[in-house]
């Protein structure tokens, strides 16, 4: 038999099959143990083979093979730095959430997931949410970072869930696809879903207001099947987000807007840092590339993996002085 991964606990997972069975599988022992690197060998999103084991009284299904992924979301996991987390798998467009003070997402977190979105060829969009929270200076904020953003080429939407502001256009672009939802705990993401498709009530929690971070609640991947024709992918939320597998003369290829000066730099393999005749730093001196981006370069370049800590954000907060050079 064959299905689509629809939840996934580490332990057991959901699969769905083409005439809308459901199946609690899991994975057999051999195969878990085939060259898998990653803390999860199989994700939310993949198709898979299984068979049902008729030997016990409840139907389990067991787990034999993951088809060819066209590609997936990985990072680096949290307590085994040494190797990977897959997110979620075979998606057509991923959706970050990023609220500007409650909790605050800073530059360097973005860059890091939209770098990871170029490296598998997946579209990034950037949700801005929240922003009936937002004051003056909020959504001053809120507006250049977008505009930051926009200029490079990324979509960007600015939406409410609880006031259903620009649910209409999210849906336009979900329509057909299957779409991922991330960011850190307590950006509305579950919140978001529930004003997609308010019959699935997904349980949500608010931000604690001692420190400002959002309480986990979703602690495991599931996708759903929306009525508009979409599915979505509800993941927990993330602290930081650590790059893997990239070597160092490839990173700024993930940078668009340094992508496209590349050819115009002194030496093929400029890094963009001490060469002469960079044409990114050339750029970055006259305003047409953001500091933040810059930055947050250098930033995966040396390595800085954020250590997956949550209180940094007063180092690149958009609106900084630094940032605003």
């Amino acid at each position: 038999m064959t299905g689509l991964v629809y939840k996934s606990t580490g332990s057991s997972y959901t699969v769905k099959t083409e005439d809308n069975q459901q199946f609690e599988c899991r994975i057999k022992g051999k195969f878990r143990m085939k060259g898998i690197k990653s803390t999860n060998p199989i994700a939310v999103g993949d198709l898979v083979d299984f068979e049902l084991d008729q030997t016990t009284d409840e139907v389990i299904g067991q787990i034999n093979n993951i088809h060819d992924r066209k590609n997936y979301i990985v990072r680096k996991s949290v307590n085994l730095s040494k190797q990977t987390h897959i997110i979620a798998s075979n998606i057509d467009m991923v959706f970050l959430l990023v609220t500007i003070n409650n909790p605050p997402t800073t530059t360097s977190f973005i860059d890091r997931f939209l770098v990871t979105a170029e490296a598998y060829g997946i579209e990034a969009v950037l949700i801005f949410n929240k922003i009936d929270t937002y004051d003056e200076a909020m959504v001053e904020e809120q507006l250049f970072l977008q505009y930051i953003y926009s200029q490079i080429g990324y979509k960007c939407l600015r939406i409410s869930a609880k006031e259903a502001k620009g649910i209409d256009e999210l849906k336009a672009l979900m329509k057909g696809k299957v779409s991922m939802f991330s960011g850190h705990s307590g950006v509305g993401k579950s919140t978001l879903v529930n004003a997609l498709e308010p019959n699935l009530d997904l349980k949500t929690k608010n931000i604690s207001e001692q420190s400002k971070q959002g309480q986990h609640t979703t602690t495991f991947a599931e996708m759903y099947d929306l009525s508009f024709d979409a599915k979505i992918i509800d993941t927990p939320g993330i602290k930081g987000f650590g790059i893997v597998d990239m070597e160092k003369e490839e990173i700024s290829g993930y940078f668009p807007e340094f992508f496209k000066l590349k050819e115009e730099c002194k030496f093929n393999n400029c890094l963009h840092k001490e060469e002469p005749q960079c044409a990114v730093k050339k750029a970055l001196e006259e305003d047409k590339i953001a500091w933040s981006r810059y930055n947050s370069y250098l930033k995966i370049l040396e390595g800085d993996d954020e250590h997956y800590r949550t209180d940094i954000y007063n180092d690149d907060r958009v609106a900084s002085d630094e940032t605003r050079k």
